[in-house]
C-alpha cells in the first residue's frame, strides 16, 4: 500500500468519526428528551436515619474471680449452665487453708487459757491488796497482764476468722443467678490471686435483656435522643429485623485520628434468647420523618450539565459552570459531615425541550430522595438525573456520509 493510500484511509476514518459525532451532537441537542434521564417529581414519605455497627452484650455480665490462690480441684459447672446465686462453681485445693485454720484454732485456745489465768491472778491480787499483803504496783501489774491476755485472745480470734474466711474462699460460688457464658479454668490449673484478681467465670445475669454498645460520629450524635426507636440486623438472621430503643448517650467522647465519636447504648428485648452475646449489630436510628412531601432524587441534586449545554438562567442569575458549588445535601456513609437542616441546592429541569436551572430548598434526606423544602419546584416537574449513554451504532447510522473504498 502506497503512502498516498494510507493518508487517504486515515483521512476517511477521521471524516467518519467527525460526521458521527456531529450527527449525535445535533440529534442530542435537538432531542434533549432522549439525551437526558429525567424523573417526574411526586409526593411521598421520607425517613432520615443514622447508622453504625455495634456489639450485643448482656445488661449485667459478672466476672467471677478468686480471693485466694490454689490449684483447681473440682469444677461443678461448664459453658451455658444455668446457675443460682450462691451455687458452687469450683473448688480449690484447701489443704493449706485447712492447716492454717487448725493452727489458728490452737492459738486461740492457748490465748483463751492465758486470759483465764490472768483474770484469776488479778482477782487474787485484789484480795491480797485489800489485806495489804501486796503493793499497789503488784496489783497494777496483774491488771496489765489481764488486759494483755484479753488483747492476745482477740488477736487469736481475728486470725482464726481470717483463716476460716480463706478456707471458705477456696470454694468459688456464683454471686448472681444467670448463665455461664465463659469458663477460663480447668481442673489441675493453678490460679494466683495477687495484685489483680484472676477471672474464672463470666456469668450473664439475664439474657432476655440485652444491650448494644455502638458509637456514632459527632455529626450524627446531635440528632440522637434517649428513647428513640432503633432497628437493627445481625448476620445470624439476615432476613429478620429487630427493634430496640436508645437507653443512654454517654457524654465521654473518643477521638481517633481526629474523628470524634460518642458511645450510645441501645436496650433490646430478647425473649426468644436468639440474640447472643458478642453478635455484631447493624444499627439504624430514625432521626426525622416527613409525610406526603415533595421529593427530589438525590441524583438530580448531584447532576451538572456539560459546559457546552445551553441552560436558561434562574431568577436572573447566570447558570453555573460544571465546576461550581456542589449541592448542600450529599448522601453518603454514616458519620460523614453532611447538613441535615434545611439548605439550598440547584437542580436542572427539562421543560419544552430546554434545560432550566432551578434553585431548591432542601430538607431531610435518605439514601435516595431529599425533601423539597422550598424553591420553584412543583409536583410534575421533570428534573434531570443523568445523561443517557450514547448508542455506538446510532451516530454512524444517522449520518448520511458514505465512503467508497477503492
Amino acid at each position: 500500500m502506497t503512502r498516498s493510500k494510507q493518508i487517504m484511509l486515515i483521512s476517511a476514518a477521521c471524516l467518519v468519526a467527525l460526521g458521527g459525532y456531529y450527527a449525535y451532537a445535533t440529534r442530542g441537542a435537538a432531542n434533549p428528551e432522549q439525551r437526558y434521564k429525567t424523573h417526574v417529581l411526586t409526593q411521598g414519605d421520607v425517613t432520615q436515619t443514622v447508622s453504625a455497627n455495634g456489639t450485643l452484650n448482656p445488661v449485667t455480665l459478672v466476672s467471677v474471680g478468686t480471693q485466694v490462690s490454689g490449684t483447681v480441684k473440682k469444677l461443678h459447672v461448664d459453658f451455658n449452665h444455668q446457675v443460682k446465686a450462691g451455687q458452687v462453681l469450683a473448688e480449690l485445693d484447701d489443704a493449706i487453708y485447712s492447716a492454717q485454720v487448725r493452727q489458728s484454732d490452737a492459738s486461740m485456745a492457748s490465748a483463751q487459757a492465758s486470759l483465764q489465768l490472768a483474770r484469776a491472778n488479778e482477782t487474787r491480787m485484789k484480795s491480797l491488796f485489800k489485806e495489804e499483803y501486796v503493793s499497789r504496783q503488784e496489783l497494777d501489774q496483774a491488771v496489765q497482764a489481764r488486759e494483755a491476755a484479753e488483747a492476745q485472745a482477740r488477736l487469736a480470734r481475728a486470725q482464726n476468722d481470717r483463716d476460716r474466711a480463706n478456707l471458705g474462699y477456696s470454694v468459688i460460688r456464683s454471686p448472681v443467678s444467670g448463665v455461664v457464658v465463659d469458663r477460663q479454668i480447668d481442673v489441675g490449673q493453678t490460679v494466683a490471686a495477687s495484685f489483680q484478681t484472676p477471672t474464672l467465670f463470666k456469668i450473664a445475669q439475664d439474657l432476655t435483656q440485652m444491650q448494644i454498645y455502638t458509637t456514632f460520629a459527632e455529626a450524627d450524635i446531635g440528632a440522637i435522643r434517649v428513647d428513640q426507636p432503633v432497628r437493627f440486623n445481625v448476620d445470624a438472621f439476615p432476613n429478620r429485623s429487630f427493634s430496640g430503643k436508645v437507653k443512654q448517650v454517654r457524654l465521654n467522647p473518643t477521638t481517633q485520628q481526629n474523628v470524634v465519636t460518642y458511645n450510645v447504648v441501645v436496650a433490646v428485648e430478647n425473649p426468644e434468647q436468639i440474640l447472643l452475646p458478642g453478635m455484631t449489630a447493624y444499627v439504624s436510628i430514625v432521626v426525622a420523618q416527613k409525610k406526603a412531601v415533595l421529593l427530589v432524587p438525590n441524583t438530580a441534586l448531584r447532576f451538572k450539565p456539560a459546559e457546552t449545554d445551553k441552560v436558561e438562567k434562574a431568577d436572573g442569575e447566570a447558570a453555573k459552570s460544571a465546576n461550581g458549588s456542589r449541592p448542600s445535601v450529599q448522601p453518603g456513609a454514616t458519620g460523614e459531615k453532611r447538613r441535615r437542616d434545611s439548605g439550598s441546592s440547584t437542580v436542572y429541569v427539562l421543560a419544552s425541550g430546554k434545560i432550566k436551572q432551578v434553585k431548591v430548598g432542601t430538607g431531610i434526606t435518605d439514601s435516595r430522595f431529599t425533601e423539597v423544602a422550598g424553591g420553584e419546584l412543583k409536583e410534575g416537574d421533570k428534573v434531570i438525573t443523568g445523561e443517557n449513554l450514547p448508542n455506538s451504532a446510532t451516530p454512524a447510522s444517522s449520518s448520511t456520509f458514505r465512503l467508497r473504498m477503492f
